[in-house]
């Protein structure tokens, strides 16, 4: 696989690091295109070739990873006239990364299929940290051969523990939505606890390192509680997103005819974080939710 050539397409908060990983990492000749070029300026000062469209990535490479925004961004590279199905080659892979709906998955593997290319769904949870420190957990849908072939590729950017094949195509989407209806309610708990220690007189910092390391631990309270006593709501994944996310969960437990009245609860918490301005926090952004319904915002 040395002597592919390398697409990457969306490099944002997590696409930036883990393209950054593939070619520190992998020493490939890389081509890499985001709507705003100058979030790809790190990546060319690192030897990656800038392309003005997801066309012109896919007619220079072999092996191409996608990981924009929403459904819609994942239509328009894939869809549109600029996009990656006008300019792929025949036996070339793409690779989408971007969290989004199954049943679009479904449909860029037939495409990908009609026109002689592999693909594979493969999003990733971790956040910015996980994407910095190549530490993500990823969960891939499709070919299992196709994923064996890319497996030393994914480990560049992932925990070689956390990385899996799911099944059939969508299933790494399927997977990152149970992962995001974990960690949806789980937001909810870490933030009502933060609060009810505030209000307790207790140093939230102490409760945190205590109860972080018993039965209560968790990711989300170990990674977000001290970036929350900090006031740091930066996002290593954008509430926007977040919403996105749970909204194409409820839509395929509905499709499904699954009641998830948790997923529904924090989905309704979070959108009201966005009614008051604060889609582009991150998702520890809940807490000043929770501190303006509390009257804590005006301590």
């Amino acid at each position: 696989m040395a002597d592919k050539k390398i697409g990457w397409i969306g490099t944002g908060v997590m696409g930036n690091s883990m393209c950054g990983h593939v070619i520190k990492k992998g020493g490939y000749k890389t081509f890499v295109y985001n709507r705003t070029k100058e979030k790809t300026a790190e990546l060319v000062k690192l030897g990656a070739n800038w392309c003005a469209s997801a066309k012109e990535v896919v007619e220079k490479s072999d092996i191409i990873f996608t990981i924009v925004g929403v459904p819609k961004d994942v239509e328009e590279v894939y869809f549109s006239e600029q996009g990656i199905f006008k300019g792929v080659r025949k036996g070339s892979i793409i690779v989408d990364m971007t969290t989004t709906e199954p049943g679009l998955a479904l449909r860029i593997y037939d495409q990908a299929k009609k026109q002689g290319v592999s693909a594979l769904d493969a999003p990733v949870s971790g956040g910015d940290v996980g994407a910095k420190n190549a530490t993500l957990a990823i969960m891939v849908g499709g070919d299992k051969s196709v994923f064996q072939d890319l497996l030393p590729i994914f480990q560049m950017m992932g925990d070689k523990e956390k990385i899996a094949f799911m099944g059939k195509p969508g299933a790494g989407q399927h997977t990152k939505m149970s992962n995001q209806i974990m960690i949806a309610s789980t937001m909810i708990g870490v933030v009502e606890s933060m609060i009810y220690a505030l209000k307790a007189g207790l140093d939230v910092g102490d409760m945190i390192n205590v109860i972080g390391k018993g039965a209560a631990q968790n990711w989300s309270l170990n990674n977000y509680g001290p970036r929350i006593i900090k006031g740091d709501f930066n996002p290593g994944f954008f509430i926007k997103h977040f919403v996105k996310d749970m909204g194409i969960a409820l839509q395929e437990a509905k499709r499904m005819n699954l009641s998830l009245p948790g997923l529904a609860l924090a989905n309704q918490f979070y959108i009201s974080a966005i009614a008051i301005g604060l889609e582009n926090l991150g998702t520890q952004g809940l807490y000043k939710v929770y501190e303006r319904i509390n009257g804590l915002d005006k301590e």
